[in-house]
């Protein structure tokens, strides 16, 4: 299992589970973000922030700790 963080530009991967609790969490699960969705990968800055990707047809920008608490598959 590896994080959104460390997946590739390209790439489409499926959420596994999202860490975390509370306020970051609900911020994530708010982007549509949830267990089963599928993410693709557009674009992950040089230094890993922020990581951007397209999840239910909207593209959204990720910060480098949020993209760290997605496990993926």
């Amino acid at each position: 299992m590896k994080t959104l963080k460390e997946v590739s530009n390209g790439n489409t991967v499926k959420v596994l589970k999202l860490n975390g609790e509370g306020a970051v969490k609900r911020r994530i699960m708010d982007m549509g973000i949830t267990k089963g969705v599928e993410v693709f990968v557009r674009k992950v800055a040089p230094l890993g922030d922020p990581v951007e990707v397209t999840v239910r047809g909207y593209e959204l920008s990720l910060r480098k700790a949020d993209a760290e608490l997605i496990l993926v598959e």
